[in-house]
């Protein structure tokens, strides 16, 4: 830990949501989780929130609820070189759905395929979802987040709209956005991010109780997703560095999974030019190269 922390210094904090500048830059703590098993380092017992990992999660809430031909018949499977918040790239689709659910734009019309009768039964969904995927009934929404975010997101709302305007996204845009903001606003820790990579990386079973959480299809719709997606635009350098499927957000947490059912959680809140954790990458990469974790290695394949 003492020779990866340093890469944090090479980053910045998120800004465009001022809440997440209160982060400490100096916060630094990872969990790697598989079986009955953790092992810690640093502040493991920091909370963070979601913002984009929530978006693996909303992804298989939105398969299970109305499945693949529905969810892909609005949003695309394919890697994207944009930014994830770009609306350029929407301009040059015909018809216009986003690319793959880990940009903001396929992220809002995946939330607006969740079931529930209201923004709060959706959002209850979501949080039930959770505390099964990490057995922490605690887990809940950073109201100060939230309200942060409600107040800076405009470019979010522009894509909602336009999204509506071409009939990619159903139903009230208002409360579409605020489904969103809560599901990224929520807290979690690092020990709960290795919970989920595990069961992911489980194909969907709790890796404790052998209990199918996420039918197996699933997990390996939302592990492919985390290759070709999960790192925004750097996806492609962290496969090749570090060949582990992993997912990011712009809190500085980490989340990454393993075929064999372990699960990586991170947490490091500055930000390097792409938006992940600088020092999160740092560290996955390093523990890639030191035991031969890459997915892609020959001994790691199946």
């Amino acid at each position: 830990m003492n020779a990866i922390q340093p890469a944090s210094k090479s980053g910045t904090l998120a800004s465009y949501i001022p809440a997440l500048l209160d982060a400490d830059p100096e916060a630094f703590g990872c969990v790697i989780y598989k079986g009955e098993s953790f092992i810690e380092a640093g502040r493991t017992k920091d909370r963070f929130t979601l913002q984009s990992v929530s978006k693996i999660v909303s992804l298989a809430l939105a398969l299970m609820d109305q499945g693949e031909e529905q969810v892909f018949s609005r949003v695309g499977m394919e890697p994207t070189g944009n930014p994830f918040h770009t609306i350029q790239a929407l301009e040059k689709e015909k018809p216009s759905k986003p690319l793959n659910p880990m940009i903001n734009a396929g992220a809002l019309v995946v939330t607006s395929l969740l079931e529930g009768n209201s923004g709060e039964e959706t959002i209850g969904r979501f949080l039930a979802f959770l505390h099964e995927l990490t057995g922490n009934p605690s887990i809940h929404i950073c109201e100060k987040t939230a309200a942060s975010e409600r107040k800076h997101a405009d470019l979010n709302r522009s894509l909602c709209y336009f999204l509506k305007s071409h009939g990619v996204l159903q139903g009230d845009v208002e409360g579409t956005l605020d489904i969103y903001i809560n599901q990224c606003s929520v807290l979690m820790t690092c020990r709960d991010l290795a919970r989920i990579g595990s069961i992911i990386g489980n194909e969907g079973r709790d890796p404790e109780t052998g209990r199918g959480i996420l039918p197996p299809r699933i997990a390996k719709i939302i592990t492919t997703f985390m290759v070709t997606c999960g790192m925004y635009n750097a996806s492609g350098s962290f496969a090749i560095k570090a060949g582990i499927p992993a997912k990011s957000g712009v809190s500085g947490a980490l989340l990454g999974c393993l075929p064999d059912g372990t699960g990586i959680g991170v947490y490091s809140p500055p930000l390097d030019e792409k938006g992940n954790s600088a020092a999160g990458v740092r560290l996955l990469e390093t523990l890639s190269e030191k035991y031969d974790l890459s997915i892609f290695s020959s001994q790691n394949r199946v």
